[in-house]
């Protein structure tokens, strides 16, 4: 067990003889840690930092149209070495404006730079664990339990990267980062890989769910992509919840509580009497799988006024629909029983289940199974218990299914990943180049 040692700009020469393990742990170093309370996109200048790193990379590479974006988007595009290159010369538009290219679609990858907020993002401190020997992994600042890991049997004999234990890793999202990276380094230096145009793209405030807002999907111009953002071994995810963000507001009368009798509306009441209401087999903490939740997140406030605000979730819009009207009917309810109190439900944003889309083009679904299948993996298909870039991307126009990194443990300092499992993800992908190079175009109805 051994700490990671930092390294300069590498030069093109390195950068293609770097390992996965090598990438992750150069971009883990750099703390780029997303804000809930920043308005800009990117919220913290660590995510520039490593755009600013990743273009300079791409440049280096040889993909010349690498460029950052003024939301920091990092795009770059590898063109195929048996297509002619994307543009107006070779494109048609058919009358309901639907762009068409000869050849295969063009296929994208992506993953975010930004890691979460609300765990402790630096100095991270990669560590390899060379030949894992199995049972607990004790780290200067935490334990990795195989009791509370047990995916930690199926990598003995790997090597695993884990932070120090007194930061979280970043594995989520660099672990994707790093093995799209090798997969466009290995495409460089063996051209007889068979792939179509390759784009690329490193995105801003994921964990927010800000960031991909400001994505221009037409400008980037894949007609496929994949999001390298999940967890272990051959999972795939094309199905997500759909989602209502709600505030609600409880308006109350005060009153000098010492006349109080019959006059004051204690909104604090009110909102304490909304939330006892919701059923408690409705909460986040007592459901899984397929089922759906709300759950209030926030509440502030005093007597007169309080906002409370919930997330609303279920991968079934009929689902999410009948929880927002019993949300409606505890507001009405409360008016009722308080005459003079009034309840406001306001929504403030929230996303749909790219399944729905997806389903309808089953190729871009197929595609993935098959690379999974090809890397020598058997595909472990799971919905995704929140949102993701890709529910976005595919409402945009861009469908875009979720594919593994080989890293557990996201969002605290256990976070560990298999540098065997991320070089599964890199040929997972470089099946996927494979599979989209022997396909025709995509039908109109999925571009």
């Amino acid at each position: 067990m051994v700490a990671a040692q930092s390294a300069s700009q590498p030069s093109r020469e390195q950068l293609l003889a770097e390992s996965v393990a090598d990438k992750l742990i150069r971009y883990a170093r750099v703390n780029t840690q997303s804000s809930e309370e920043s308005d800009q996109i990117p919220s913290t200048p660590g995510q520039l930092r490593l755009a600013e790193m990743l273009r300079a990379e791409l440049c280096t590479l040889g993909l010349t149209d690498a460029a950052i974006d003024e939301f920091g988007f990092v795009t770059a595009t590898l063109p195929s070495p048996s297509q002619p290159a994307p543009g107006p010369d070779n494109e048609t538009a058919a009358p309901n404006g639907t762009v068409h290219r000869p050849g295969p679609p063009i296929v994208a990858f992506l993953a975010h730079m930004d890691t979460v907020p609300g765990v402790p993002a630096e100095p991270v401190e990669p560590m390899l664990h060379a030949r894992y020997a199995g049972g607990d992994l004790r780290l200067p600042g935490a334990m990795i339990l195989v009791a509370e890991n047990p995916a930690l049997q199926q990598v003995i004999g790997h090597d695993l990267i884990t932070s120090d234990g007194r930061t979280l890793l970043g594995a989520d999202d660099k672990a994707g980062i790093a093995e799209i990276m090798v997969a466009l380094c290995r495409w460089i230096q063996d051209p007889t890989l068979p792939r179509p145009t390759i784009k690329v793209a490193f995105t801003p405030d994921e964990e927010t769910g800000r960031g991909i807002l400001h994505f221009d999907v037409q400008r980037f111009g894949a007609d496929v992509a994949y999001t390298l953002d999940g967890g272990g071994i051959g999972e795939l995810e094309y199905e997500n919840f759909n989602a209502a963000n709600l505030t609600v507001t409880f308006s109350g009368i005060s009153t000098h509580t010492g006349t109080a009798r019959g006059k004051m509306i204690n909104a604090l009441h009110l909102a304490a009497d909304f939330m006892a209401a919701i059923p408690a087999g409705m909460r986040p903490e007592t459901t899984d799988g397929r089922q759906g939740f709300i759950h209030p997140d926030t509440v502030e406030g005093r007597v007169e006024e309080v906002q409370l605000k919930l997330i609303v979730r279920d991968f079934d819009a009929a689902g999410l629909d009948a929880k927002l009207t019993l949300l409606h009917e505890l507001a009405r309810t409360l008016e009722m029983r308080y005459p003079g109190a009034k309840v406001e439900i306001r929504p403030t944003g929230g996303y749909q289940n790219m399944k729905t889309i997806l389903d309808k083009q089953p190729q871009v679904v197929e595609a993935a199974l098959q690379a999974i299948r090809a890397a020598g993996l058997e595909p472990k298909v799971v919905p995704i218990r929140g949102g993701t870039d890709g529910a976005h991307l595919t409402y945009a126009g861009l469908p875009t299914p979720n594919l593994f990194t080989g890293g557990m443990n996201y969002h605290s300092r256990t976070e560990w990943v298999s540098v065997q499992w991320m070089e599964k993800a890199v040929e997972t992908i470089l099946q996927l180049g494979k599979w989209w190079a022997r396909q025709p175009q995509l039908p109109p109805s999925a571009m």
